[in-house]
């Protein structure tokens, strides 16, 4: 639309329109949404039917206005001065930026007839269709290559080795060094993607990154757990914690050999989290969620399917389209993923391979969700025995978890005495050894506790 400079002709505010009565600094807010959209144009002197009333400092408006949205933007406005029936009123005209315009970090937008401010998954494809690069790939400048976790380093070679995506020559080499062959380094400064990955402490760099595991009995939480740590501390963590502590083995004899299987496939269970730690839109400030039933295991992330994808293009053969490429390329190097979106099909194989349900694709707008559905005990030993032999010669027994109370009651043991042996914490308690060791377990898994010495002398160190 346009105004005539002498004349001038009432319209109503439109998608590329502004009719403010008097200038105030937070139209700087609007300014920034029209350029981060189609542009447009914000009449200043006007009431909302755009009828002109005029304002009283002009001259002061045209110098100070074009200040305001450079000072503050980083851009420029035409800023123009109209008449009209002898009123003065001033139009100021943005155009759309390549750039993203950010107005004191936030970023506005000119949707419709309304401004946004751009937050969580609109935001990220906001910046990503503005500049070409994904969220993980931006650089940050408040940790460098000296704050990193040695112990992420030392999971990541220890794994990209057993996996034979890097040899040893590929490997000894000083962390600065493997970063910059990882790509996690841009002119000098940690890219967001080596700080999660590499940071004992990613909460300093988003605070929602961690995972969320708790145990379920309808909609009762029994108990839960959180797992905090670099993305790589998590990949070698999360995975024990839940078949240690939160799931019941079945348990069956053939002669001499204990046979465990486990109500749902490890291998499904890990590619699952791991494609949730991978892809998840940590910018929403959302940790990774693990809810655990009797009967199915749910693991969910913030994230959004690519463009014109659906829940049929995930379970069919589909390209590779990481939501933060520099991260899978991290895990993918230690081994952990595949490279050609052929991770969900290894869970389906894997579901299939214990003779579970296939997984089930949940997705509520910016919330991914896979759903387990477990295996019931009697399914999983006639599967199992199928598989060893048809010839199983004992009853079948089952390995009850304790809960967590047992993790409580050996701890209180070991502030007692820190060298009391499994055998003595199991007749204090009333309970066999081997929960007693699965409870010690789960305790180191979580750096709860410590084994010092050896194990004729050793003791356990409390670490609290």
């Amino acid at each position: 639309p346009d105004v005539n400079r002498g004349g001038g002709h009432e319209m109503a505010e439109s998608q590329n329109i502004e009719w403010k009565e008097s200038w105030r600094d937070e139209y700087l807010k609007w300014i920034c949404g029209f350029a981060n959209a189609q542009g447009g144009k914000i009449y200043i002197g006007t009431r909302d039917d755009g009828t002109v009333v005029g304002v009283s400092n002009p001259k002061k408006l045209l110098e100070d206005i074009p200040n305001k949205i450079q000072n503050k933007l980083g851009i420029i406005a035409d800023v123009n001065l109209l008449t009209k029936d002898g009123l003065d009123y001033i139009e100021i005209v943005v155009s759309p930026w390549s750039f993203p315009v950010n107005y004191d970090g936030e970023y506005h937008y000119r949707s419709g007839s309304t401004k946004q401010m751009l937050r969580g998954n609109a935001l990220t494809n906001f910046l990503m269709s503005k500049t070409g690069l994904k969220w993980d790939a931006a650089t940050i400048s408040n940790i460098g290559i000296d704050d990193l976790d040695q112990e992420s380093f030392d999971i990541f070679r220890r794994e990209a080795l057993r996996s034979g995506r890097m040899s040893k020559e590929d490997l000894n080499i000083e962390n600065a060094e493997l970063l910059e062959k990882l790509d996690l380094v841009i002119d000098g400064k940690l890219k967001r993607a080596g700080a999660l990955c590499f940071y004992r402490k990613p909460e300093k760099v988003i605070s929602g990154c961690y995972v969320k595991i708790g145990k379920f009995e309808g909609s009762e939480l029994l108990y839960q757990d959180e797992v905090h740590g670099s993305l790589l501390i998590l990949a070698d963590r999360v995975i024990d914690l839940i078949y240690l502590k939160y799931l019941k083995a079945a348990i069956s004899y053939y002669k001499e050999t204990r046979v465990e299987t486990y109500p749902f496939a490890r291998d499904a269970v890990r590619e699952a989290v791991f494609n949730a730690l991978i892809h998840c839109n940590w910018a929403d400030n959302v940790p990774v969620q693990i809810r655990i039933e009797d009967d199915a295991m749910y693991v969910s992330n913030c994230s959004m399917l690519p463009f014109g994808w659906t829940v049929e293009t995930l379970l069919s053969t589909h390209v590779s389209k990481p939501y933060n490429p520099d991260i899978a390329r991290v895990f993918y190097r230690a081994g952990y993923i595949e490279s050609w979106g052929r991770g969900i099909q290894k869970i389906c194989d894997a579901c299939k391979n214990l003779g579970a349900k296939g997984p089930e694709y949940i997705v509520h707008g910016e919330d991914i969700m896979v759903k387990f559905s477990a295996l019931q005990s009697t399914e999983i030993l006639n599967s199992k025995a199928q598989d060893v032999t048809k010839d199983v010669t004992k009853d079948v027994t089952k390995d009850v978890t304790k809960d967590i109370s047992i993790e409580v009651k050996i701890l209180a043991l070991l502030k007692e005495n820190a060298s009391i042996t499994t055998t003595e914490m199991a007749e204090r308690l009333s309970v066999n050894r081997r929960t007693i060791q699965r409870g010690l377990d789960a305790l180191k898994v979580k750096r709860k506790i410590e084994r010092k010495g050896g194990k004729r002398y050793g003791y356990w160190e409390i670490c609290e």
